[in-house]
């Protein structure tokens, strides 16, 4: 054999080698691309939820996994009305079946922690989990550390019951116990919180039990802040329905409280102390320890995101949505982290598919019980512009229908929420 058939043998084996190099890259290829795409989402409230139930109703293609170590879920929506028996906590009470209906994995546990570049969260169990695209739905945390005299075991004694379950049920039992005279205090934290017109609601579902069972009880409202949403419907109807019933101390007049005493149920503010009969203490809020250990915080706390999708501003291909994130104009409710849910799956979907995705709307909705039948609603309509959600057509008090056609319509809105966010 000569050196030009030496030549043309190696020149044939290259061309083979290439051609079987070409045929296993396809196969690798095809195989990622075969592979169902993995979206595990940590945190199952009405963000997290909503997110994973959505992803398998826009593509049952994607693997969806929700890890929580809650089997069953209390919502604190409608928790005001279980604290004054109008509401059972049973009817507040939601499983995770719908998901499992809907081919969601639910796993009872706990995220650890994540590791963004290698793509996979730790469970408190030690096990991990790969993912493609994260969702973290933490909810929010209490700073126990802000309010001297208030410790995490001080809150049996004076709770905060900013968590439907145990909370609302000991709180409860300490407004049948109350004394007729007594004083029910209610502090409300300075900055960010969860559901900010909530504290008001509980003024006003509390003052109605006490006008029927302890006529000669008030409420108290101590607020860090000098204002709060809705608050001239909230004090008409105050002095309507509860007059002389309801007090709320702003800031500027010390309603501030600085320090408490759990053991002889006094609250401080810069006016003195006030002996109270019982204390709802709301502490100062951020968001769920796995955010922020994960860097998905920002130096004031809470976790900035890209308005259109959800994703971290911080970390590639994590999501954060719901209490947790900064989310522009939208409050801290239900509603608003359903909305968020909605379309930080749409997001997902559409870059999975390499899709383009329309500009988001939002909405949400807070209803706040004024009494056993009679409710106010606070809409918002949403959209991002400058790089920011701002809020747009805010409706005005003139154009609501009545405070009880309103209360009609929340206790539908709560069945409606529920069954979209859980499934039921």
């Amino acid at each position: 054999m000569g050196v030009g058939d030496d030549a043309s043998v190696r020149a044939r084996r290259r061309f083979i080698k290439a051609a079987a190099l070409a045929v296993l890259g396809g196969a690798q290829l095809a195989s990622a691309k075969a592979r169902r795409a993995r979206v595990v989402v940590a945190g199952g409230g009405f963000a997290g939820a909503t997110c994973a139930l959505q992803l398998r109703r826009l593509d049952t293609a994607i693997d969806v996994t929700l890890v929580d170590p809650d089997e069953r879920y209390v919502t604190c929506p409608m928790s005001d009305a279980a604290l004054v028996g109008w509401r059972s906590m049973r009817s507040l009470t939601v499983s995770r079946a719908g998901l499992a209906r809907a081919g969601v994995r639910y796993v009872r546990d706990r995220v650890a922690s994540i590791d963004a570049q290698a793509r996979h969260i730790r469970l408190a169990s030690s096990k991990d989990l790969a993912y493609d695209r994260l969702v973290v739905a933490p909810g929010i945390r209490f700073l126990w550390d802000r309010l001297p005299g208030y410790g995490e075991a001080d809150s049996q004694r004076m709770p905060h019951a900013w968590r439907a379950g145990a909370q609302t049920g000991l709180l409860a039992a300490q407004l049948r116990d109350i004394d007729d005279g007594g004083v029910f205090a209610i502090c409300v934290p300075p900055g960010l919180m969860r559901c900010p017109p909530a504290p008001f609601e509980r003024a006003s579902v509390v003052a109605a039990y006490l006008k029927q069972h302890r006529p000669r009880s008030k409420v108290l409202i101590f607020d860090a802040n000098n204002h709060f949403p809705k608050q001239d419907v909230f004090a008409a109807a105050w002095q309507e329905f509860y007059p002389g019933m309801i007090e709320w101390i702003p800031a500027t007049e010390g309603g501030a409280v600085q320090r408490v005493d759990a053991s002889n149920m006094t609250l401080y503010t810069s006016r003195g102390a006030q002996r109270v009969a019982v204390a709802n203490v709301i502490l100062q809020q951020a968001p769920g320890l796995l955010a922020v250990d994960a860097g998905l915080a920002s130096g004031h706390g809470w976790c900035p995101v890209k308005p259109e999708s959800f994703e971290s501003a911080l970390i590639e291909n994590v999501h954060v949505i719901g209490d947790a994130c900064i989310a522009g104009a939208m409050p801290k409710s239900a509603s608003a982290a359903n909305s968020q849910a909605l379309r930080c799956a749409r997001a997902i979907v559409a870059s999975l598919r390499e899709q383009e995705l329309p500009s988001p709307r939002f909405d949400s909705v807070c209803y706040s019980l004024l009494g056993r039948d009679r409710a106010l609603a606070i809409h918002g309509r949403f959209a991002v512009a400058d790089g920011e959600i701002r809020q747009i057509d805010i409706a005005q008090d003139a154009d609501q229908p009545s405070p009880q056609a309103q209360a009609l319509q929340a206790a539908r809105w709560y069945d409606q929420i529920v069954a979209e966010s859980f499934g039921t």
